[in-house]
């Protein structure tokens, strides 16, 4: 574990790590923070580039930390299968390309099994076939550059001014920048600096002109 209090990981693949429906879903009440990166593959410490080539074998994904008292795993599963569409074929051709794919990527037996009995129920409430992978994580989650971090948030130039978050970890690492990606409607921006004070005059110091 990560963090002291009770928590743990849940990792998902949603096609675009960035996308609007992955911010709403995984900003609630319960989520610690969020990360975006890449997992399953086999390259060490991947970047954007290497990874959208096909040939690393990892998948683009968001790693959630949550407390455990407040959420479940079974319900960050349920908002997975909510957030996308799982019986878009598009995701089977990851035969060639794994990066855009549906997966979750369990890490123990009791996850493999939530997230199996979670598929069960949300493929008896559709009539295609889904095609989520679930898929142990055997290797190394590696943290996205820091232009996919927080990437709505990251829109809201002055909001992130204002945190003072000045690298990846920190803003990976914020609670508060995990709550704020998740705001829905757009975030309002902080007001803008008042004007400054117009200048002095000086007409006091020169006589009236007299026609």
């Amino acid at each position: 574990m990560v963090l002291n209090f009770p928590s743990l990981k849940a990792h998902l693949g949603l096609l675009f790590h960035w996308s609007s429906s992955v911010r709403a879903v995984f900003a609630g009440d319960g989520v610690v923070k969020t990360a975006t990166g890449y997992c399953g593959g086999t390259l060490k410490k991947p970047s954007y580039k290497e990874v959208c080539e096909g040939r690393t074998g990892h998948t683009e994904a968001v790693k959630v930390m949550y407390d455990k008292r407040k959420i479940s795993y079974k319900s960050l599963c349920d908002a997975f299968w909510e957030a996308h569409d799982p019986t878009n074929k598009e995701f089977l051709n990851f035969g060639l390309s794994t990066h855009h794919r549906s997966a979750i990527f369990y890490v123990n037996e009791e996850q493999k099994k939530q997230a199996q009995e979670s598929k069960i129920r949300r493929q008896m409430k559709l009539n295609r076939r889904i095609v989520t992978k679930i898929i142990a994580l055997d290797s190394e989650f590696f943290v996205a550059e820091n232009l996919h971090q927080k990437y709505y948030l990251q829109k809201s130039y002055r909001v992130c001014e204002s945190l003072s978050l000045r690298s990846t970890e920190q803003f990976v690492e914020s609670n508060i920048a995990c709550k704020l990606n998740g705001y829905d409607p757009p975030l309002p921006l902080p007001p803008p600096p008042p004007p400054p004070p117009p200048p002095p005059s000086h007409a006091h110091l020169y006589p009236p002109v007299i026609p």
